[in-house]
């Protein structure tokens, strides 16, 4: 049985992973930090449907490095490693505060590194190992009101460049799946004509719903996926990529 580890998997993109890899028969480790209730109902829906897999959920705070030799030790098994956890500040850079800056920065590039370091061993005992961080168009083509968003992600993609080529050899993959727009609750801060606005510049005339990102995650957790490494795959319906 295929285990992985969904850091953020009370956000909505996680959600919707833990379901699409459930439903292919993965047992899963379901981080989160606050959202407990929205764990406990996800995990009670997935033990209903799939009873003979795990699904276990730790709590642990991705904005320091502080006892995380304790939430690690309760991995075992381990073939995926999927980083859906995210926040973003929306102001002017000059009215971003360094704390902000580093908040953003240990959440989504440092604090996973350090798991990536720590669990590397364990991911190279699967002959597939996957590392898949869910990134954002905009690491790519930045966005102003986001500018530290944007550099963290970018890193996101930079981190993958490098680290892909490391681990090649023990048969570990490092891609990252980056969204545009996605209806997300993280997106719930734009008004209704900015909404309307970015809608009307997408193609597909759409914002991206979280099954449309998960569904490219799982196609990289499969075993025929491991000649794609080093890669950022853009879904964001034709938009900025």
């Amino acid at each position: 049985m295929k285990h992985a580890l969904i850091v953020g998997a009370s956000g909505d993109i996680g959600i919707e992973t833990a379901k699409q890899l459930a439903a292919q028969g993965w047992s899963l480790y379901l981080h989160y930090n606050q959202q407990n209730e929205k764990i406990t109902e996800l995990i009670t829906k997935l033990h209903a449907k799939y009873p003979k897999q795990d699904f276990l959920s730790f709590s642990f705070d991705m904005s320091t490095a502080t006892n995380l030799d304790k939430f690690l030790e309760n991995i075992f098994e381990l073939d995926t490693i999927i980083f859906a956890q995210g926040t973003t500040t929306y102001k002017l850079l000059v009215q971003t505060t360094k704390e902000e800056i580093q908040h953003l920065w240990s959440m989504q590039v440092a604090v996973p590194i350090e798991i990536i370091k720590a669990l590397q061993e364990k991911l190279a005992k699967s002959t597939h190992g996957r590392i898949i961080f869910v990134g954002s168009v905009y690491g790519a083509v930045g966005s102003a009101m986001e500018v530290s968003y944007s550099m963290v992600k970018g890193a996101q993609t930079a981190f993958a460049n490098a680290y892909a080529k490391e681990v090649a050899s023990l048969g570990i993959t490092v891609n990252v799946v980056a969204p545009g727009a996605v209806d997300t609750h993280m997106n719930q801060f734009l008004a209704k004509n900015e909404r309307q606005a970015i809608t009307d510049d997408i193609p597909t005339g759409k914002f991206a719903t979280p099954a449309d990102i998960a569904f490219w995650i799982v196609q990289l957790t499969n075993q025929d996926a491991g000649y794609m490494t080093g890669q950022t795959i853009y879904v964001d319906g034709g938009w900025l990529k």
